[in-house]
């Protein structure tokens, strides 16, 4: 299993030359509304980048990224135990706001996990196996080497397996003609 996820921005100097200028391994960060989810953050722009620049720290807020923004983040799922969050529902949901927000705005209140959100997401499973659920009740399970692209479709994520399962994704902000909730 992928123990250390690692990220490289490279940039450009003054006379237009490549240059690394951020590298190394990325600590998850987790919340409690979410057990055992790591988010690996990896990338995000709230605007259209530019070739070159735009420093070395990503945004994640809100979450989701608006019209022209985009977000890459690796996530790993632990097995499903069907134990759901421990602890105060009201500051269990103020800490995910705090370190994602936007998030758990997505997640429709009475469906596990179900969400959309005005984003283009492509997705690629590199371990484990992953069921993705639309919302006409089609399940697909997914390996890896397994390739999604989802255009503000209501979709939700379980990890059925024995082992971890990790998933790179890249979130584009879209023009939303769905009516799908946006950023923040």
């Amino acid at each position: 299993m992928t123990s250390v996820i690692s990220r490289l921005v490279a940039g450009c100097r003054p006379d237009g030359a490549s240059v690394v200028e951020a590298s190394g391994p990325l600590a998850p960060v987790s919340v409690g509304a979410l057990p055992g989810v790591e988010f690996y953050r990896i990338w995000g722009r709230d605007d259209a980048p530019s070739t070159g620049d735009g420093g070395t720290e990503a945004s994640f807020a809100p979450y989701f990224p608006g019209a022209g923004g985009t977000r890459f983040v690796v996530l790993r799922w632990p097995p499903e135990t069907g134990r759901g969050p421990q602890g105060d529902p009201d500051a269990l949901r103020a800490e995910a706001e705090q370190v994602f927000p936007g998030l758990l705005q997505a997640l429709a209140p009475d469906e596990k996990g179900h969400h959309a959100t005005a984003t283009v997401d492509m997705s690629v499973v590199l371990e484990g196996e992953l069921w993705l659920r639309l919302e006409d009740g089609s399940e697909t399970r997914l390996t890896p080497g397994s390739c999604v692209v989802l255009r503000g479709n209501r979709h939700s994520w379980s990890n059925r397996g024995a082992e971890p399962a990790v998933m790179a994704s890249v979130f584009i902000g879209a023009n939303d003609t769905l009516g799908r909730p946006g950023p923040g």
